[in-house]
């Protein structure tokens, strides 16, 4: 029988469940990630693997975690008991919702220290420090900041007591609220972006090294890192889409929802490619700068252009509101487990949580300072010039997150009945269930299953 425990609110309607969906799979993932990878991993041949992951792996994956949430009605470790008691399976399958929440938990902590970059640089391009620099100038200001721990503790703990404030004001009034306004906004303004790289940029040479596809450049590293990315930006496998499916009523198709997600997250990844890569390549910079893409090439190309202070500063607008609602995403299922598990009120659930990762970020704050020589696992060969940062985004991204993608399609593919997956569906046409069934038991499994072999 399945575990009953405490009930939370529901989504006022479909629109507002898409936006915070969207705008919680939305974030620096797509705007600040993406065009980097792509840029370090042969461009058009990275993009061909993203969009296949994304269609063939990441979506059916999506749909399942969603049913589960609504099916469940919980947070995702207390969904997950629900569920597999249903299907008289061992109340052990919650170790997938344990498993994506603690991804999600890892992730924001060193997202929210990025998106206090992009605080900072709102003020810095505002504010005209970039205007007539050189290369030379840009960097250094760019690593005087990753040397100050004050500055970075200062501006990562400012955005999480945003984030808090907006949590604890509960579900519809805190984060339907605040996506009905940034979502729109943040559109908007990538657009606006986009419409500049026509403009000022070189929107052909960006066209090219996205778009003209380039098998031979495709291989084993190309295709983990995609289906990492993938992953990754439309935010599967981290717990936040079950959180937010229990949110969901019943009159809301699952599948639909899950593909208007899917779409819109990848729209606004390729979007963002459009909008930083004329700029990219119209200024001789380099695409395969990495991390510092956008706190470093794009302010030179910003500082040296008539308009580059109005459009820079809206970037970096663009880049922090893009941040937060992700951050309130994934932070949202911690939440609702610490009201279920100790029956804390909204607000003391909300601090608690979004103090403890304040806490925990201050590992990524050290490390590009104090500990920006230490190598904990200099020992491997493959890890060796891995520091704190870059283990826990390869960890995250690269194996917490398609391991739980793994696990979740094997329980919804094989210890879920399929008339009762089917059930929660509520997908009428026969063709297209076994359709998306086929791609969860097969598809998904193995090439998760082979990837994350590939990169141990």
């Amino acid at each position: 029988m399945a575990t009953i425990y405490k009930k939370h609110e529901n989504w006022s309607s479909r629109f507002t469940f898409l936006m915070a969906a969207v705008g919680a799979a939305v974030g620096l993932g797509n705007i600040w990630k993406f065009p980097y990878v792509t840029g370090q991993n042969g461009g058009s041949a990275f993009v061909l693997v993203y969009l296949l992951a994304v269609a063939f792996v990441a979506l059916p994956i999506l749909i399942a975690e969603i049913a589960i949430g609504r099916w469940g009605r919980q947070s995702p470790p207390n969904a997950m008991v629900n569920v597999a008691h249903s299907q008289g399976r061992s109340g052990a399958w919650s170790v997938i919702g344990w498993f994506g929440m603690l991804a999600a938990y890892l992730i924001a902590t060193y997202y929210s220290v990025i998106a206090g970059w992009s605080v900072v640089y709102i003020f810095k391009n505002g504010g005209g420090n970039f205007t007539g620099q050189d290369a030379a100038t840009v960097s250094a200001e760019f690593d005087a900041l990753l040397a100050s721990p004050t500055q970075l503790a200062l501006w990562h703990g400012i955005f999480m007591l945003i984030c808090a404030l907006i949590l604890m004001r509960g579900l519809q009034k805190g984060i339907e609220s605040t996506v009905k306004i940034l979502m729109p906004t943040l559109f908007f303004l990538l657009l606006l972006m986009v419409g500049y790289g026509v403009v000022k940029g070189d929107m052909a040479g960006a066209l090219h090294f996205m778009f003209d596809f380039d098998l031979s450049a495709i291989n084993g590293r190309v295709i983990l890192v995609a289906v990492g990315q993938a992953f990754f930006s439309i935010g599967v496998a981290m717990g936040l889409m079950m959180g937010f499916g229990a949110y969901l009523p019943r009159e809301i198709s699952i599948a639909r929802s899950a593909i208007i997600i899917s779409f819109m997250d990848t729209m606004v990844a390729v979007i963002a490619g459009l909008a930083i890569f004329p700029i990219v390549f119209a200024n001789g910079l380099d695409p395969a700068e990495g991390p510092g893409l956008i706190f470093v090439s794009l302010p030179i190309a910003f500082g040296s252009v008539t308009g580059g202070l109005f459009f820079g500063t809206l970037f970096f607008i663009l880049l922090f509101f893009a941040a937060l609602t992700s951050v309130i995403g994934v932070v949202e299922p911690f939440i609702a487990w610490w009201q279920e598990r100790f029956n804390l009120k909204r607000w003391q659930a909300a601090l608690f949580v979004c103090f403890s990762i304040f806490v925990l970020g201050m590992g990524t704050v050290f490390s590009f300072n104090l500990w920006s020589e230490w190598r904990p696992l200099a020992a491997f060969e493959r890890y060796a010039d891995f520091g704190y940062f870059e283990i826990l985004d390869y960890l995250t991204a690269n194996i917490m997150m398609p391991l739980c993608g793994l696990l979740l399609a094997i329980f919804a593919g094989w210890m879920v009945k399929p008339e009762a997956i089917r059930e929660q569906l509520n997908i009428e046409n026969e063709t297209l269930f076994r359709a998306w069934f086929w791609l969860l038991r097969w598809v998904a499994p193995v090439s998760i299953a082979l990837i994350l072999y590939s990169s141990l």
